[in-house]
C-alpha cells in the first residue's frame, strides 16, 4: 500500500506543477487548495499554492530546472503526508487528478503537449508518436526514389 501512496503522490506532485505553469492554474488552483486545506484554512492553502507557482515561474523564466524539481518535491512530500495521515484523502486525490489531469482519449492514450524553447532550428522539429512516412528534402539532393531518373 506504501508504494501505491507514493505512486499517487508523485503522480499528483506532477500535475499540481504542471497545472502551475498552464492557462488553466487559475481554474484548478481554488479546488487544489481545498483539498490541499483538508477543512482548515484555504486562504493560506491559495497562499502557499501562489507562493509555490511564482517561484516555479521564475525557475522555468531563469531556466534553473534544479529549483523546478525542488518545488515538484516540497508537494510530493506534502501529498505522501497527508495520503499517510488520511486514508480518505487518497481518493480524494485520485478524483482531483482524474477530474484536473490532462485528458485521456481511450483510442489514442494520454494527450501530450510539446514545446520548443530557446535556440534556433534550422530545420524540421517534428514531435508526436507512430510517425512513418516522413520525409525531409534538402536542395540539391537526390532522393533515392527519384534516383537517376529524376534528373
Amino acid at each position: 500500500m506504501e508504494a501505491e501512496l507514493t505512486a499517487l503522490a508523485v503522480s499528483g506532485a506532477t500535475t499540481l506543477v504542471g497545472l502551475m505553469v498552464s492557462e488553466t492554474w487559475t481554474q484548478a488552483r481554488d479546488r487544489v487548495a481545498r483539498f490541499f486545506a483538508r477543512g482548515g484554512d484555504q486562504g493560506s492553502a491559495v497562499e502557499e499554492l501562489g507562493r509555490s507557482q511564482q517561484e516555479l515561474l521564475a525557475a522555468r523564466a531563469a531556466q534553473d530546472e534544479l529549483a523546478g524539481a525542488d518545488i515538484e518535491a516540497e508537494w510530493r512530500t506534502r501529498l505522501r503526508r497527508i495520503l499517510q495521515d488520511d486514508p480518505q484523502a487518497a481518493e480524494e486525490l485520485r478524483c482531483l487528478l482524474a477530474e484536473l489531469g490532462p485528458s485521456v482519449d481511450d483510442n489514442h492514450g494520454a494527450s501530450v503537449h510539446n514545446s520548443i524553447s530557446g535556440g534556433v532550428q534550422n530545420g524540421p522539429v517534428v514531435q508526436g508518436q507512430s510517425f512513418s512516412g516522413l520525409t525531409f528534402g534538402v536542395p540539391g539532393r537526390v532522393t533515392p526514389e527519384q534516383g537517376a531518373s529524376g534528373q
